[in-house]
C-alpha cells in the first residue's frame, strides 16, 4: 500500500502558510508505512515540539491503474474518509531552509491518521464534500472539496502518470486553512458532513 499526499491544494491554506506559488500541477509527496487507524492513540514524537494536524479527505484506490485519463478517474475509487496528515512543523521549517526533502517531517511513524471508510454513494458528491475536525469538542478546521485547486480526478490522472495505482493505495487530497498544534490529552474527531469517521486521543 502506498500513501500519496497532495500539498498546497487549498488556496486558503497556502495563504495562511505564506505560500505564494502559482501551481500548474499538483504538489505530490509520499508518506511511508505510517498509518494510524482503528482509533488508536497518536503519541507525540520526541524529535519535535510542534506537531500540527492537517485535516484532509482521503480516498482509497479500488482497482489497478496506470496513465488514467481524468475522465475515467472516478472508476478507480469508491470509498472516502477523513484523515490527518500530521506534520512536524518545526522540523519542516528546518528542512525547507536547507532545501531538503520533507519525509522526516511528514512521513514519520503514525503520521497518517485515517478514519473509517464509507462508500461514496452514502457520502454524496465527492467534489462537494464538507468535512471538519473537532478538538476537545470545538471545531478547529473545516473545508469542502469544492475548494480544492486540483480535484480528486485530476490528482489521480496526474499521479498515475508516475506511479501505478494499486488496490488499497490511499490518496490524501490536501488541507484547508486552520491547521494548528496538538498536545497531550487532546481528543480529535474528524467528520464528513455529520458522520463521525475519525476519533482518537493524543498521548
Amino acid at each position: 500500500m502506498k500513501i500519496i499526499a497532495v500539498g498546497m491544494n487549498y488556496a486558503s491554506h497556502n495563504k495562511e502558510m505564506f505560500n505564494t506559488l502559482a501551481l500548474q500541477e499538483p504538489v505530490i509527496f509520499m508518506k511511508a508505512d505510517s498509518v494510524l487507524k482503528d482509533g488508536k492513540p497518536f503519541f507525540l514524537p520526541d524529535f519535535s515540539s510542534n506537531i500540527h494536524y492537517e485535516t484532509e479527505i482521503v480516498v482509497k484506490i479500488g482497482r489497478l491503474g496506470k496513465n488514467i485519463a481524468e475522465s475515467f478517474a472516478h472508476r478507480y475509487y469508491d470509498e472516502a474518509t477523513v484523515g490527518i496528515d500530521f506534520t512536524a512543523r518545526d522540523l519542516q521549517a528546518q528542512l525547507r531552509s536547507k532545501k531538503l526533502p520533507w519525509e522526516l517531517c511528514k512521513a514519520f511513524d503514525n503520521s497518517a491518521a485515517i478514519g473509517k471508510f464509507l462508500p461514496l454513494a452514502g457520502l454524496g458528491d465527492v467534489n462537494q464534500l464538507p468535512f471538519h475536525l473537532d478538538i476537545n469538542g470545538q471545531t478547529v478546521q473545516q473545508g469542502n472539496t469544492l475548494q480544492m485547486i486540483f480535484s480528486i480526478d485530476k490528482i489521480i490522472a496526474y499521479v498515475s502518470r508516475f506511479f501505478t495505482l494499486r488496490t488499497g493505495d490511499l490518496i490524501y487530497t490536501g488541507t484547508p486553512e486552520g491547521v494548528g498544534p496538538v498536545k497531550i490529552g487532546d481528543h480529535l474527531q474528524g467528520y464528513i458532513g455529520d458522520k463521525l469517521l475519525l476519533d482518537f486521543f493524543v498521548r
